[in-house]
Formats: structure tokens, sequence, C-alpha cells
């Protein structure tokens, strides 16, 4: 009895493990969707400015579409010039890629064998600050924000994806 008790708790252990170990596998990146129509940018535009506005942090904002291709970018005022570059990297890395670019800053941040991440190319923004839009599971463009932290970055990408929806 004790035998039969031991294999039932032994299987119940490999299936929980199984089960936790499939909920923690990444779900695939979104596949590309049509370009972001110039109605969405300006939504997204609107939404990342106010957040910006409302924290009074003076950043640099770009939006591309799912081709990496510049659709929208506002430079807030007395923001630093070096700015348009980074949110433009930013975008185009999250667009590229099809993740968050804070997914980059975490590897580096690891050390070790991620510290190779640093080869990549110019445009590949390796700080937090650049999102992908997805609508419908569809990629359609991202957004790159540069200007405070890099947390803030991100923090106003996503207040623009949010006001997207509403």
């Amino acid at each position: 009895m004790s035998q039969r008790l031991l294999s039932i708790a032994v299987a119940v252990v490999i299936v929980l493990a199984a089960v936790a170990a499939q909920a923690q596998t990444p779900a695939p990146p979104p596949e590309y969707g049509a370009p972001i129509t110039l109605e969405q940018a300006k939504k997204i535009m609107a939404g990342s400015e106010a957040e910006a506005m409302k924290n009074k942090w003076n950043v640099v904002i770009t939006i591309v579409d799912s081709g990496g291709n510049l659709v929208m970018v506002t430079r807030l005022d007395n923001t630093q010039y070096g700015s348009v570059d980074v949110s433009r990297d930013k975008a185009k890395a999250a667009v590229a890629f099809k993740r968050p670019t804070k997914v980059f800053q975490d590897l580096i941040a690891q050390g070790g064998a991620n510290m190779r991440l640093l080869n990549l190319t110019r445009d590949a923004g390796i700080l937090e600050g650049g999102i992908p839009i997805v609508v419908g599971s569809k990629l359609i463009g991202a957004v790159g924000v540069s200007g405070v932290t890099s947390q803030q970055d991100a923090q106003i990408a996503q207040a623009g994806i949010d006001a997207l929806s509403k």
C-alpha cells in the first residue's frame, strides 16, 4: 500500500512540475500585422505626451510602424537632442525583436555571456523604454521614449499604448 501511495505521490509531483514548467514558458512573440495608422499613432502620442506632461518629464517620443519606419516623433520642450536618436532606436528595436527593450536591459544587467548583446547594431536599443504595439494579437508598431530614467521612459510609452484602447 505504501509503495502504491509513493508511486501516486511521485506521479503527482511530476505532473505538477510539468504544468509549472509549461506555465513558465513565455508566449511566442506576436506576428507582424498591418502598419499602425496615423489615427492610432495620434492616440498613442497623445497618451504618452499626457503622461510625460503630468510628471513634468522632458522626453522624446517616437512611434514606428510594423516595418520600423518612422510614423511620428515629438520632442517636448527642453529635452536634450540626444534623446531623439535613442527614442528612435528603442522603438525600432522593440518592433524588430518583437519584445520590450527592457528584456535586453535586464539580460545585460545579469552580466556574463549576456554582455555580448552590447555588440548589437546601433539600431538595437538596449535600454528600457521601447514597447511593441500589439492590436488583436498582431504587432503593428512600437513606441520608444527617451529623456528620463529608463523605467520612466517605459511608463510613458505604456501610457500611450494604454490610451489606444480607450
